[in-house]
């Protein structure tokens, strides 16, 4: 279990802003955003630097930008 949380400090975190509106975009974008737990336009929300987020990134790189790898 201690090695779980080493590998987690490790991967390190992305700060991910919300540039672009969710109006005209799919569903499929709209739960993406949502999925990382973006709600309004200028907010940044920490998450962990995994693949999946990175994914959901990459999935959205017109509605969100990276601000801070840390």
């Amino acid at each position: 279990m201690a090695k779980a949380s080493v590998a987690a400090k490790a991967a390190g975190t992305v700060k991910i802003k919300m540039i672009g509106s969710v109006i005209g975009c799919t569903e499929d974008q709209r739960a993406t955003v949502r999925g990382l737990g973006l709600r309004r336009l200028q907010q940044v929300v920490e998450r962990q630097d995994t693949p999946m987020v990175r994914g959901m990134i990459r999935k959205i790189p017109h509605l969100v930008a990276v601000v801070d790898q840390g």
